[in-house]
């Protein structure tokens, strides 16, 4: 319990103190935040998919052969709706409280779109690996996304027997081909302007601060994908002596013998230790 509570108030001072603060944000933070894939969510929503199939959450489901796009868009739509348009997690807002008058950038593979809806400035927001709010063409014959809200919803609303109407399957506007969610699963992903500009918003952060006292606050961020987030942060702190690391997450603790001395690890819920944060 010392130990938590010495590690709480370093944690503070690096926030406090640090020129700049880049946040890395993995599905953990997500899943602290109560975002739930099982359970009682998906059998409130998707008791079908049980019932028939055999599934127990809606990752699994997402990759079940639809008969038609009828039936796959019933299925997505649901599962983009509960995932996007439901508003903000009191996690995120409480993130918000802790970092909205810092100098902060934020970089997620996350694709709930939380960090905007919590009210984080856009223009320090990069989603690695696209948002569930956005459609492309899944050839893809151009790279350029499109806001699906609108769509989504009539979706939910107007379909029958989990299926929606066949005119509401969403198409490209330029080839005709059916849209896809714009989620990086293969090569068809889809990086358009709004993608690079953010790139480049990120990149800049970084060259701007590169050698000042900048703090790298990872949250739940674990080895799925460790070469976005982890492994570059990693790095960064490595190269510069003033830079430290803070890394926040149940389970998968582990940092380079290079960087040990400035960096701490806690491993523990991320909702509980932002909560105790806002309270010091």
């Amino acid at each position: 319990m010392k130990y938590m509570k010495e590690n709480l108030i370093k944690i503070k001072e690096l926030i406090n103190k640090s020129d700049a603060i880049i946040l890395g944000a993995g599905a953990g933070l997500s899943t602290s935040a109560g975002f739930e894939y099982g359970g009682k969510t998906f059998l409130s929503n998707f008791k079908y998919m049980h019932d028939k199939y055999g599934y127990t959450d809606m990752y699994s489901a997402g990759f079940h052969p639809f008969e038609n796009s009828e039936e796959k868009w019933g299925y997505w739509s649901k599962f983009i709706y509960l995932n996007r348009y439901q508003g903000v997690k009191p996690l995120y807002l409480e993130l918000y409280e802790l970092l909205k008058d810092k100098n902060y950038f934020i970089l997620t593979t996350n694709v709930d779109h939380q960090f905007q809806l919590a009210g984080f400035d856009k223009n320090r927001l990069f989603y690695t690996q696209g948002d569930y709010g956005l459609f492309q063409c899944s050839k893809p014959c151009h790279n350029k996304t499109y806001d699906n809200e609108e769509m989504i919803k009539r979706m939910v609303n107007e379909q029958i027997n989990h299926a929606i109407p066949s005119s509401l399957i969403p198409r490209c506007p330029i080839c005709g081909e059916e849209m896809s969610t714009n989620l990086r699963s293969d090569d068809t992903f889809v990086e358009d302007e709004g993608w690079h500009k953010a790139a480049s918003r990120y990149m800049h952060f970084l060259d701007i601060n590169k050698n000042k006292n900048i703090l790298f606050l990872e949250l739940g961020v674990g080895f799925n994908t460790p070469g976005i987030i982890k492994y570059p942060f990693w790095q960064y702190v490595n190269n510069n002596k003033n830079a430290h690391l803070v890394s926040i997450n149940l389970g998968e603790m582990y940092i380079p013998k290079e960087i040990k001395d400035r960096t701490i690890l806690i491993n523990e819920d991320i909702a509980k230790i932002i909560e105790q944060l806002l309270e010091k």
